[in-house]
């Protein structure tokens, strides 16, 4: 495999022995369902709730509104319950990423893993057999708990089994399955519309698969060293390093590891010690990044792609297929960040692609503002000139924001906090999420083409965030990351003045230990 054997001096630390392994590669790919899973999800709500099968069985008023002729174009699909079908999973998974962190700390993330493909089958099953809204929403809360499991236990997993030159390569993993799961949706989606009047069970029945293939997959692969030794497994953790890295010299990796983990031993209030004045930095950029993620705007592609082209004059089957072509566009986007994201770096990904969607959004909103009004239908040239925005949209957002937000939160923790600051990331991730599942819809009939503005407001905050206030971690360590990024960024810095660095407290000890060294400290 490429990467060879490493011992690289890199100014401040050292690159630890080891090569990207198989091992390596397959764990990352198996855990990476648990994005498969989030991404069929997305994917098959959207279009799910444009069929009229569905509308007609569980909210019939959305049903009429769409076929009345006369009726608002941008107001066709506002419904409250229609918006809490979709956003009630976001809603669940908050509160389900909360104990997955604890899960994560005391059985492992391989086991959290496991149980978020339990909440999420048998959420799928209730899904498909439902005959009432009560147990379709039942369903979508089971979901939402296999969400906030899987994305709390996925990208630390990943992030922990890989070697630190291909962390983000590996970790980007999770969004392109989470890409490929949303087209895969889409591509049911536009097969079962047919399949009247069953199509829809179909659809929604199938994220069990996503879900069966992380269950069996979560029996195979390895724990991480670092949940190993937190659990006192110390010479299984060695073995397994040895196994990840495919060397046997991993003492020193193995040996940070493990000061780490003692170190993290001594903390007793993990939520309360990612209060403390050093930690703050990583916390609110945490939130900040997924908050943002979510306010780009990609939700009201990703949620309601096939109801947002029906808006614009496509014909229900159109609209599923242009979701389709925007599918294939996230997939192959997201591979450009699995090849430049480990040599650009995190932050000029971030700001291209910020840039990318804004020049996006604010050319399909002045098109949406002179040419779609409440009753019209929008020419056929430009709705496909809309569409090739949507497209130029999904690319920014595929290389940048989607697989970004998730490999920064899950590499800038120390192991202390790293599962209650990972949580904190998650968690903001789902409540904006739901937030604009809710409400989007609604501000789709009240702002009309004014929403695309609204979102080009946000990119522009989002580009002068990553541009200033995000350190760099391409290539660092995990368990290093406070010396080499967060004490030497022009701004977070100042937070960490009164943090001991570690190679200074090793230094410190040893001087302690010996007289003459200590005269001299």
């Amino acid at each position: 495999m490429p990467g060879g054997v490493m011992n690289i001096e890199t100014g401040a630390g050292v690159e630890f022995a080891g090569k990207l392994t198989t091992q390596v590669i397959i764990c990352s790919l198996i855990a990476a369902c648990g994005g498969f899973m989030f991404g069929y999800d997305i994917g098959i709500s959207g279009g799910v709730t444009s069929m009229d099968d569905f509308l007609l069985k569980f909210f019939p008023t959305v049903y009429h509104k769409k076929h009345e002729v006369k009726e608002n174009n941008y107001c066709k699909y506002d419904n409250p319950y229609l918006q809490l079908f979709t956003s009630s999973l976001y809603l669940a998974a908050i509160v389900a990423s909360f104990f997955a962190s604890f899960a994560c700390k005391k059985i492992g993330r391989r086991w959290t893993m496991r149980l978020a493909s339990l909440f999420f089958l048998i959420g799928a099953c209730l899904n498909a057999a439902a005959k009432n809204l009560a147990t379709l929403i039942a369903g979508r809360l089971l979901l939402g708990a296999g969400v906030g499991f899987g994305n709390q236990a996925v990208p630390l997993f990943i992030s922990e089994i890989s070697p630190a030159r291909y962390r983000g390569a590996l970790n980007v993993l999770f969004q392109m399955l989470i890409t490929i799961g949303i087209l895969l949706a889409n591509l049911i989606n536009y097969g079962t519309s047919r399949l009247v009047p069953y199509g829809w069970r179909i659809s929604l029945g199938g994220a069990a698969v996503p879900a069966l293939l992380l269950m069996i997959g979560s029996i195979i692969i390895v724990e991480t060293p670092t949940s190993l030794i937190e659990r006192g497994h110390k010479d299984k953790a060695i073995e397994t390093l040895r196994k990840i890295r495919g060397v046997k010299d991993v003492e020193r990796e193995f040996e940070e590891i493990l000061e780490a983990t003692e170190q993290a031993k001594q903390v007793k209030n993990s939520f309360g010690n990612l209060m403390k004045r050093h930690n703050r930095p990583k916390l609110y950029c945490a939130v900040l990044l997924h908050m943002l993620q979510q306010l780009t705007g990609i939700n009201i592609i990703m949620f309601y792609a096939p109801v947002l082209f029906q808006t614009m004059g496509f014909g229900s089957d159109a609209s599923l297929l242009s979701s389709v072509v925007t599918g294939l566009v996230n997939v192959f986007a997201t591979t450009v960040a699995i090849v430049t994201v480990d040599k650009w770096g995190r932050k000029k990904l971030l700001v291209e692609g910020a840039i990318q969607m804004l020049l996006g959004q604010l050319a399909m909103g002045i098109i949406l503002a002179k040419s779609l009004h409440s009753t019209n239908e929008m020419p056929d040239t430009l709705a496909k000139v809309v569409v090739v925005l949507v497209c130029v949209f999904v690319t920014g957002f595929a290389w940048s924001w989607g697989p970004l937000g998730w490999l920064i939160a899950s590499e800038m923790f120390p192991l202390p906090i790293r599962n209650s600051g990972y949580f904190f990331a998650v968690s903001t991730n789902m409540l904006f999420t739901f937030i604009i599942a809710q409400l989007f819809l609604t501000m789709l009939c009240h702002m009309k083409s004014g929403i695309f503005f609204f979102f080009s407001a946000l990119l522009l905050i989002m580009c002068c965030f990553a541009a200033w206030f995000l350190p760099e971690t391409k290539g660092i360590p995990i368990d290093e990351m406070e010396e080499r990024a967060w004490r030497k960024h022009w701004f977070w810095k100042k937070y960490s003045e009164d943090v001991v660095p570690q190679d200074a407290k090793g230094e410190i000890q040893r001087a302690q230990s010996n007289p003459e060294e200590k005269e001299n400290l």
